[in-house]
């Protein structure tokens, strides 16, 4: 499933490409046709991203809102920017070595490295690079749920949770449901926010961290690591772990989520050489501490990688570092 970053940069793709321009909303599968006849060439105004949601105002008063949900995904196509993370890896995020430039750090960032090329981007958990388009706008392919389509970009979404038309007054409740976003809200009252929910809660910090409505946007491999690199227990009470660790807790979430925007990439480890920084970006296998790692030794104390489904889904610790 998509984590909050991948939503974030999904949003500010929106950004570059469709604001205040007339949108043709339709619906290829036909599944969503009376919700684009309710968008159909209006314009889009704000493109917004809340942990793991996505909301398009449109100037009429109307919004879209998408979950990616655990199958979703955005294809682009047309003249679109591409950050250099992605484009000098012939499509595969994080296969380069051009370690020092970030792109899309803060709102007023440089989104590109030249001019817009015609090709095929796809954004969900991870992004792929396609080949340069020959027509625009290219055939729909697949279950197309919706397509927006202004002149020159096409932006074509698949198998979503969620894809709905509100009101403003409806997404208020929406938002009104959802944690606090490092990327959306006041850094300070965030914090103090989530502090104070955790601290209340008998429940396990491990699905807190997944709990929405406690905080926005950490999913699977964030909670995994999130709570290594604090050497936490998963199975501890929000109301038991201590206060300076739960503000670690948010804090290093403000970390990971910036790094996690501004690469393209879940790396949850620091303090890497050039050549292990290399292999992170290549390689799932060497980017995380504990994820996915089940059996696997412990890079700190070697200690055997555990695992176990917990809220339904997998988690991984370590049962030393993390007693």
């Amino acid at each position: 499933m998509p984590e909050g970053h991948s939503v974030h940069r999904i949003a500010r793709q929106f950004a570059r490409h469709f604001l205040d321009v007339p949108v043709a909303v339709s619906s290829p599968q036909g599944r969503f046709a009376a919700g684009a006849a309710q968008l159909d060439g209006h314009t889009i105004v704000q493109s917004r991203a809340v942990g793991k949601q996505m909301f398009l105002e449109f100037e009429h008063g109307l919004w879209l809102r998408i979950h990616l949900g655990m199958y979703g995904a955005w294809d682009f196509a047309g003249e679109i920017d591409v950050d250099d993370t992605l484009a000098s890896a012939n499509g595969r995020m994080g296969q380069t070595n051009q370690r020092g430039t970030v792109v899309g750090s803060h709102e007023d960032s440089p989104w590109s490295i030249g001019a817009p090329r015609r090709a095929r981007l796809r954004m969900s958990e991870s992004e792929k690079l396609g080949a340069e388009l020959e027509t625009f706008p290219p055939e729909p392919v697949g279950q197309v749920r919706v397509r927006l389509l202004t002149s020159t970009t096409v932006a074509d979404l698949r198998g979503p949770t969620a894809c709905e038309v509100l009101t403003a007054e409806e997404v208020d409740r929406v938002l009104a449901k959802l944690g606090p976003d490092p990327l959306v809200d006041d850094l300070a009252e965030a914090e103090e926010r989530f502090v104070a929910t955790v601290r209340k809660k008998p429940t396990a910090i491990a699905l807190l961290l997944m709990d929405q409505s406690v905080v926005a946007g950490i999913g699977n491999v964030y909670r995994a690591e999130l709570l290594f690199r604090a050497r936490q227990s998963p199975f501890t009470p929000g109301r038991d772990v201590p206060t300076d660790t739960v503000r670690a807790l948010w804090r290093d979430w403000v970390h990971l989520l910036t790094i996690g925007v501004e690469t393209g990439q879940m790396l949850t480890m620091d303090g890497l050489d050039d050549e292990a920084h290399a292999r992170a970006l290549a390689s799932r296998d060497d980017r995380h501490w504990v994820y996915h790692r089940t059996g696997e030794p412990c890079r700190v104390c070697g200690t055997p990688i555990a695992m176990r489904e917990l809220g339904g889904r997998k988690l991984y610790w370590c049962p030393t570092d993390q007693a």
